[in-house]
């Protein structure tokens, strides 16, 4: 196998390269025929509830200092007002800075959902070009939910094709432009070999971003998604004239550019069948998912002893866990994003907060003494015996109280995933939560959405959004307009 890694990454693609341009040409046409009404109503809800839930992951970074920095910067130079910006200030920019500014809010809280079966995050990669492109376009919600089904499933399986071995590689900076792309190509209705080119180019515009930024807390992290969710819709506008990449565009990069090992039937196995958004996740607690098995763990701790006084009465904490969360090793994290990768910070912030909440990786956290403390106290090692999935994301937790005592708990897999998923209320509240203060309005049509109601499928994007997240005055225009045709 060394052999033949080697000799792909010299630039001699045989068999495989053409294996994956024929994956890519068959999800293509496939895709090109997908009607809505043909998908199940449980793949449909699932979509429908990803839609929500990452729009609800964008506004709630709506008060980063470094966020608000960026989307002024943007509207600086933006283009004719298209699409909204979803941080509760009413603004309009041309589409591709909409979607870079809502991509880059979209993963700052660490509450947008992922993807189980590979490292990838698909709605986060599709969401915000789907929204950009189709409030600018005029596209009916039902349309776009369709477009994010196509692109997430895209995404999903190429992530599941070029498997890695390591953590090197963040999979937002590789995959957020094929993603987008797919999606916009979808919501545009192009033909299947419009597609496969358009997908093909943006294989060749994806940032290779190493993972070790998200531990450092480098906020460039961050905007990856966004960043990629613009040139995805730019990668569409090329194709439609012709400046494309190869065939072998996407075998290239990631396969002999970034070493992976290709897979190359991973790409059409079950298609049609296997619906990738049923293995998606969603996050309550606001951090790298592979902690979050050892916040489950703390919060049992925290249950179990209640009259336990974190600050006060530990000497030592100790998590045991997988091999991905012993990445996740920063004991003095200098950024929100890099407290949301310590697992030092994680177990902290936990015990002492009482949940993993956002609140629970404010700034102010980052500097607060009882939590600096007590990530001195942590230390990390292997969760032994290695476990397979679902349960290869474990933690065990232990705690020494200050009298020698040890108490421990554990989780084989976090809440959130196909094997425990959340309820449909507990997503509701999330969504509710996020949603209430800043758009009353869009919490009431994201439930709409969530129902599958017809009335707010077949109703233009930018309809609802103007109704209930635009500037006050086309918030009052659109509900007059609406009460007029009854």
């Amino acid at each position: 196998m060394a052999a033949g890694r080697s000799t792909e990454r010299t630039g001699d693609r045989g068999a495989p390269g053409e294996a994956i341009a024929a994956g890519l040409d068959a999800l293509s046409r496939w895709a090109g025929v997908l009607a809505w009404r043909d998908v199940p109503a449980p793949v449909r809800r699932r979509v429908a509830r990803g839609f929500a839930d990452d729009l609800a992951a964008i506004v709630a970074a709506r008060r980063e200092p470094e966020l608000g920095a960026l989307t002024a910067r943007l509207a600086r130079a933006s283009g004719p007002p298209e699409a909204t910006l979803f941080d509760a200030s009413g603004r309009r920019l041309d589409r591709y800075s909409a979607a870079l500014a809502n991509g880059s809010a979209a993963d700052w809280c660490e509450l947008d959902g992922g993807y189980r079966k590979a490292l990838c995050h698909a709605g986060l990669y599709c969401l915000p070009a789907v929204l950009a492109e189709g409030e600018a376009a005029g596209s009916t919600l039902e349309a776009m939910l369709r477009a994010l089904l196509v692109g997430y499933e895209t995404v999903a399986r190429v992530a599941r094709t070029f498997e890695r071995a390591d953590l090197a590689l963040h999979p937002h900076g590789s995959l957020a432009a094929i993603g987008a792309t797919a999606a916009v190509t979808a919501l545009r209705g192009h033909p299947p070999d419009t597609a496969a080119a358009a997908i093909s180019t943006a294989a060749t515009l994806v940032s290779p971003g190493p993972f070790n930024h998200a531990v450092e807390g480098a906020l460039v992290r961050n905007v990856w998604p966004g960043v990629g969710a613009a040139a995805g819709i730019r990668a569409v506008d090329f194709a439609e004239i012709g400046i494309t990449g190869l065939a072998t565009s996407l075998h290239d990069v990631q396969t002999v550019a970034l070493g992976a090992a290709a897979h190359p039937d991973r790409l059409t196995r079950g298609l049609g069948a296997a619906w990738a958004v049923d293995d998606a996740y969603q996050k309550i607690h606001a951090c790298c998912q592979y902690g979050h098995a050892a916040v489950e763990a703390t919060l049992a701790l925290l249950d179990s002893r209640p009259h336990t006084d974190p600050a006060r009465d530990l000497r030592s904490v100790r998590v045991e866990t997988h091999w991905r969360a012993r990445k996740l090793d920063n004991v003095h994290p200098e950024t929100t994003l890099a407290a949301k990768f310590s697992l030092q910070h994680i177990l902290a912030t936990t015990a002492l907060h009482g949940h993993a909440g956002a609140p629970a990786f404010h700034a102010d956290t980052l500097s607060n003494p009882a939590i600096a403390a007590l990530r001195d106290k942590v230390t990390i090692a292997p969760f032994e015996p290695e476990l397979g999935p679902p349960n290869d994301r474990p933690a065990r937790v232990t705690w020494e109280i200050e009298d020698g005592s040890l108490v421990a708990c554990e989780c084989s897999s976090a809440r959130g995933g196909p094997d425990r998923p959340f309820t449909e209320a507990e997503i509701r509240s999330k969504i509710r939560g996020i949603l209430i203060e800043p758009y009353p309005g869009l919490s009431g049509a994201v439930m709409e959405i969530m129902d599958l109601a017809p009335g707010v499928l077949a109703r233009p994007w930018r309809e609802t959004v103007a109704a209930a997240a635009g500037p006050p005055a086309d918030r009052e225009s659109a509900r007059r307009s609406e009460g007029a045709h009854g």
